[in-house]
């Protein structure tokens, strides 16, 4: 089953206007709001506002691309403070990496399609969603993976007792070094009359900016697998 037309043309509009704009940090109360890219040139702000003490939630607004190195700063900082995570729009790669370090991690209120991917090197099987294993709170935290590595967690991330300077053997050899574009897990939230409906898909990578072409998940529900938690 292939992603429906609304959706595709919500995530690609999305894509196309934030594509090219570094990250930029608004403070709206006790919710800190972070958009574009993570390349660092917001880290030293985003941590001064996250040690404030008022901050309570990281939201990640329309942030489709960063590195790897980046997105673990944004990811050890949220876990050392304990804070929470919400996703509105598109968060992808450097963006679903950072936001899964999140005490609780959800998707933003509001009339949007949100979508979350998290770069995986392949899709996974129908044995390894039921094991539940994704969940689990031992996991070690994972890096992004690079196309050579092996399966990973792609809610490890979130566990709070997963050390920053954690082994990543899980991930393969240098995995640091590359994010997949458009290769993982989607994640979509969808508003209706009757309330929003979640969906996962798979994208292989081929299909561009095409996302009518990702395959649909069964027995994928977000919050199943500890994607999202509220």
């Amino acid at each position: 089953m292939k992603l429906p037309k609304l959706i595709v043309f919500a995530l690609a509009v999305g894509a196309m206007s934030v594509a090219a704009l570094a990250a930029e940090i608004e403070v709206e109360g006790t919710r800190m709001v972070v958009s574009g890219m993570l390349d660092g040139s917001a880290l030293p702000e985003f941590v001064e506002h996250a040690s404030n003490g008022r901050v309570r939630t990281v939201m990640f607004e329309n942030s489709t691309g960063g590195s790897a190195e980046v997105a673990e700063a944004y990811a050890q900082v949220i876990r050392s403070k304990g804070l929470m995570t919400e996703a509105r729009g598109q968060c992808q790669a450097a963006c679903a990496y950072a936001f899964l370090a999140g005490k609780e991690h959800r998707f933003g209120r509001g009339g949007q399609v949100n979508a979350l991917l998290i770069p995986l090197p392949r899709r996974p099987t129908a044995a390894e969603l039921a094991a539940g294993g994704w969940r689990s709170d031992e996991a070690r935290a994972a890096v992004p993976p690079a196309p050579a590595a092996g399966p990973v967690n792609v809610a490890s991330a979130a566990s709070p007792s997963a050390p920053a300077d954690a082994p990543a053997s899980d991930a393969g050899p240098g995995a640091k070094d590359a994010w997949l574009p458009g290769k993982g897990m989607l994640f979509t939230s969808t508003p209706t009359f009757f309330g929003r409906v979640y969906n996962t898909y798979y994208c292989d990578g081929n299909q561009g900016s095409d996302l009518s072409r990702c395959d649909r998940v069964s027995d994928a529900d977000p919050y199943k697998l500890g994607v999202l938690t509220q």
